[in-house]
């Protein structure tokens, strides 16, 4: 597949880039060697190959979600600007 100056201004409208008229023709020439980049990947055999879930060889091991308030109520509210009664208090902005 090959990318003619059209095209290339065609993709700079749809994807919202700005590709001045002196960068179209190395713009051009960069699609060009990208579509003949995955064309030299399409001939790569991977018939025998399984897909990859992860690069990694190893799971990472998950610990069981629990449900607690904190009990830090007092910790939190010493970073409060201004607190009373255990609750933060905000300038009123609802007359």
């Amino acid at each position: 597949m090959a990318v003619d100056t059209e095209t290339v201004k065609r993709i700079a409208f749809l994807s919202r880039l700005k590709v001045n008229d002196d960068k179209i023709k190395d713009t051009e020439q960069e699609f060009n060697n990208i579509f003949n980049w995955i064309e030299q990947l399409n001939e790569v055999n991977t018939d025998n190959v399984a897909p990859l879930e992860s690069v990694n060889d190893f799971n990472l091991t998950l610990r069981d979600d629990e449900v607690t308030d904190g009990n830090c109520r007092d910790e939190v509210l010493a970073n409060a600007p201004d607190a009373e009664y255990g609750y933060f208090v905000v300038p009123k902005v609802v007359e």
